[in-house]
């Protein structure tokens, strides 16, 4: 079975369902509404928005006539926490090479001396 941050990001890898999420993020929208800038069927767009809701980033709700298209903010809590985890190791890699390299530049400084190039003239 399908873990829910793949079915996340795997709803999100279609350009169409992205710009989808991107304005229902300024609000919501009937299958209608999201359907208007696009060169596709209602249908169509009926199909991506049951993915997006599979995955679990929009809901549908009814207000007398209209079923809006709602996003679910608390999902996009999951992935931050996802990408956020392989953002701090990735610094903490960067960080111990920046502290490598600067080891480095000390220690080319004190087997050169003085400050001096190889050449013996002052830097």
């Amino acid at each position: 079975m399908e873990d829910r941050l793949s079915k996340v990001f795997a709803a999100l890898a279609d350009p169409i369902r992205r710009d989808m999420v991107a304005r229902l993020a300024t609000d919501d929208a009937t299958v209608n509404e999201l359907a208007a800038p696009y060169d596709v069927s209602v249908q169509a767009v009926s199909k991506h928005i049951r993915v997006l809701a599979d995955a679990g980033l929009v809901r549908r709700s009814r207000e007398a006539q209209r079923r809006p298209v709602h996003l679910e903010a608390e999902v996009f809590d999951l992935m931050t926490a996802w990408i956020e985890r392989y953002r701090r190791h990735a610094e903490e890699r960067y960080r111990r090479l920046d502290d490598l390299l600067a080891t480095e530049d000390t220690d080319d400084t004190a087997t050169t001396g003085t400050g001096q190039d190889s050449e013996g003239a002052a830097s």
